[in-house]
């Protein structure tokens, strides 16, 4: 997908996409992977202000575009060119491994010295297995991550694969998988016990059906399920036959090639994602919601979200010690497949149906959630905020990604996996409690960009955070950190909004 960097824009009839008015002159900035064009939103209650001297100043995105690849996709047609000074690539190469060699150097520093110094984290107090966040200093040591493809000769680590084998168990945590079957066995399940319940994590073995409840897919009364599962599978393949072949007509043949150049490209969990039938069960959900949801369409990114609700339904069927990297679709039968597929389609349809102002025209939700961002960081992290603004780094330059892929491009997926089971116990959780999730991350990280002393190291290392090695442990800190940032801003969120 392109995105246009015109003010003015029409829709093509042939592809049902928009495209950009070359003859009218505009000031929108194109973003990396957005199908529509990115709107400047303004806060409310904030002043209109021009700056005259922007307009002769040098732009240092677009000089670091042009050293660098966007970690989005490999294909040379989605990226946008802005800029007119092309830079060598020894420029490229050498600047790339300054920033990487720094992080490292600045690691070996901490790593050697970790034991003067006071750690920082979070804990938890599990009260009746609900989440009370208490705070206390925590420190993650920088370095190389994933995410701006060079040719440097550099490679990201290998990612952990995802394990559905038994966990270790524990008294605590077989006590809370007790819990969990004993309240979906409830004939009219308590919706508000069970949101208490998964905040702070759900076992594997019920995973799939605390989900399909949390997303409203399946009805709290346990008498309901299976008559409500039978339908919708059916009502999906109804939408099969009767939309899929027209994937080839003029119309819509757009839209389709984007979804087959983008599913090769998801490399969560590399292996699966390469099986023909794992790529023809995306092609066919993502196609199917695009033709159902024409205001939005398809959009770079919406790929993504398919992943979590298909990794776990799958992991259902499998045997206990295969990963699910390596699962072999081929050996499940077909239904089983169907059943997996369509349950993806209808719990993707749902997270979708909340956040679908991030993927209309212009994406306004995507533009108003990185604005609100902006000026939380500001309120939270003042120092980080100026440090950032010094250096010409705008928000949307680095966290237009993660509002667009749910910061699933920046961490890996068994992570998602885990920050799925808040968002989902959450109200509209992949909506508003994600925008404190995003400030906790980027807090989380902000002695390492103050580290960073010009434009090019700042952005390299926010599309590079060392997040490979994580796990739910710095999933549970930054979502004690997120709570707080809830508990404070979202009852007034009028201290978001910039003073007149």
């Amino acid at each position: 997908m392109t995105s246009m960097s015109s003010g003015s824009a029409s829709r093509d009839n042939k592809t049902g996409f928009w495209k950009k008015n070359s003859s009218v002159p505009g000031s929108i900035k194109p973003v990396y992977g957005a199908q529509h064009p990115p709107i400047q939103h303004k806060m409310p209650g904030s002043p209109r202000k021009e700056d005259k001297s922007k307009s002769s100043k040098r732009d240092p995105f677009k000089d670091f575009e042009n050293k660098t690849s966007d970690a989005w996709d490999d294909g040379d047609d989605d990226l946008i060119s802005m800029a007119t000074v092309q830079m060598s690539l020894r420029d490229v190469h050498s600047s790339a491994r300054a920033v990487l060699e720094n992080h490292s150097r600045q690691f070996a520093s901490k790593s050697s010295s970790s034991s003067n110094k006071q750690n920082n984290t979070h804990s938890f107090r599990d009260i009746d297995e609900g989440l009370v966040p208490h705070t206390q200093h925590f420190h993650h040591p920088g370095g190389p991550g994933l995410g701006v493809r060079m040719n440097s000769g550099w490679q990201p680590p290998k990612m952990t694969p995802i394990r559905y084998g038994p966990p270790v168990s524990t008294d605590r945590e077989a006590a809370k998988l007790e819990k969990f079957k004993t309240l979906l066995a409830e004939p009219n399940l308590n919706m508000d016990e069970l949101r208490k319940l998964s905040w702070s994590g759900i076992p594997k073995s019920v995973r799939p059906t605390t989900w399909k409840i949390l997303s409203g897919y399946l009805p709290p009364a346990a008498d309901r399920r299976q008559a409500t599962l039978e339908r919708k599978r059916k009502e999906y393949f109804s939408f099969i036959d009767q939309y899929y072949d027209t994937r080839h007509q003029e119309m819509h043949e757009e839209t389709f090639r984007q979804i087959l150049k983008d599913i090769p490209r998801m490399t969560s969990l590399a292996h699966l994602f390469q099986q023909k039938p794992v790529q023809e069960i995306f092609e066919r959900i993502l196609y199917i919601w695009a033709i159902r949801h024409p205001a939005s369409g398809y959009v770079q990114g919406i790929n993504d979200l398919v992943t979590p609700f298909f990794v776990v339904f799958l992991s259902e069927y499998i045997e206990n010690d295969i990963e699910v990297e390596n699962c072999d679709l081929l050996e499940l039968n077909a239904e089983t497949r169907a059943i997996i597929e369509a349950d993806s389609f209808w719990c993707t349809s749902r997270l979708l149906d909340g956040i679908q102002d991030n993927y209309t025209f212009a994406q306004p939700g995507i533009q108003m959630k990185v604005n609100a961002l902006r000026e939380l960081i500001k309120r939270i992290d003042a120092p980080l905020h100026h440090h950032m603004e010094r250096h010409h780094v705008e928000y949307l330059q680095f966290s237009f990604r993660w509002m667009n892929n749910l910061l699933m491009r920046e961490i890996p997926l068994h992570c998602t996996i885990r920050l799925w089971d808040t968002y989902q116990s959450e109200v509209n959780g992949f909506a508003d409690f994600h925008l404190y999730l995003c400030a906790a991350f980027l807090k989380r990280f902000s002695v390492d960009v103050l580290k960073e002393e010009d434009f090019q190291g700042i952005l390299m290392l926010l599309q590079n955070l060392p997040t490979h090695t994580w796990g739910d442990k710095q999933i549970g800190e930054l979502l004690a950190e997120a709570f707080k940032l809830k508990y404070m801003f979202a009852d007034a969120p009028k201290h978001l909004q910039l003073k007149s």
